[in-house]
């Protein structure tokens, strides 16, 4: 629940010091994950949903702004795809670093290894085991393009 104390923190801060447009996305943010801990009380779950669902939560936030940028570019919507741009940035600030393409390509080539992986009929077996090792500091599509390139390759 450290996400949870860090996000509350965060838009105590943003209040004091006046930013509105962090303040609304951590309140977006706070708002998504009440909806979740409502939909897991259904499940029996009691205490709320805990920091891993959360970072999924903020992930699955961070590429629908992205998809939305695009949109909102092809639309000429420049400010609007600005802003988009504004929510990531505020959202990054509670998910771990995310690694870099070279970490990435990196990872891939341990994980291909420790899983025995041959040919891209093993893709799933290769990101199973990329997102048990490294978890939220992986971006999962570049995560993907690199295991697949190196896939087809070998």
């Amino acid at each position: 629940m450290v996400l949870r104390t860090e996000l509350n923190t965060a838009m105590k801060n943003a209040m004091k010091s006046k930013q509105t447009a962090d303040l609304a996305t951590i309140r977006l943010i706070l708002a998504a994950i009440k909806d979740r801990d409502i939909a897991a009380r259904e499940h029996g779950v009691q205490d709320g949903v805990d920091d891993d669902s959360i970072r999924e939560l903020l992930q699955k936030m961070i590429k629908q702004r992205g998809e939305s940028i695009t949109l909102y570019e092809q639309g000429g919507r420049i400010e609007l795809a600005d802003s988009e741009r504004a929510e990531i940035e505020v959202i990054k600030q509670f998910l771990p670093k995310q690694l870099d393409a070279a970490a990435t390509l990196d990872a891939a080539k341990k994980a291909i290894e420790s899983v025995g992986a041959e040919g891209i009929k093993d893709m799933g077996k290769v990101m199973a085991s990329l997102r048990q090792t490294h978890g939220a500091a992986l971006d999962a599509q570049t995560a993907a393009e690199a295991a697949k390139r190196l896939l087809t390759t070998s």
